[in-house]
């Protein structure tokens, strides 16, 4: 099976939060990851901001690492284009419907999309994704 992993379930694997265990669990139970290439600028923001020193250089590389073993959905001009529909048709935030973009853009019936991000989360039901985390 393949999951799309938005950068809120992703920041949790880098950073000891609520649900950060569940996270784990969730992301490390699929054996095919993506993502889009947006959620490498959420994570290592996300992860600047709450980390610091030596814990965050540590946390920066494991980033890249983990990066590079995942399947990256660059968004195409489509991409855009859908982003721009579902933020429209769904209410969504700019960012969150790029990153909902990004997993249509797969075409993977049955996706499941792993995010704990509530409002992204309810957009994600509402387009047919299977959705763990919120």
């Amino acid at each position: 099976m393949t999951s799309f992993v938005d950068s809120s379930a992703l920041v949790k694997r880098y950073v000891k939060e609520d649900d950060s265990k569940f996270a784990v669990s969730l992301i490390d139970a699929d054996d095919v990851l993506a993502t889009s290439w947006l959620s490498f600028v959420e994570v290592r923001k996300a992860v600047s901001r709450i980390l610091k020193g030596s814990d965050l250089a540590l946390a920066r590389q494991i980033i890249s690492e983990d990066f590079d073993k995942l399947a990256l959905v660059s968004p195409d001009l489509t991409t855009w284009q859908a982003a721009a529909d579902i933020a429209d048709t769904l209410g969504v935030r700019s960012l969150d419907a790029i990153q909902l973009a990004c997993a249509q853009r797969l075409r993977i019936q049955n996706l499941r999309f792993i995010t704990f991000d509530l409002r992204q989360a309810v957009a994600a039901r509402a387009m047919g994704f299977n959705v763990f985390g919120s």
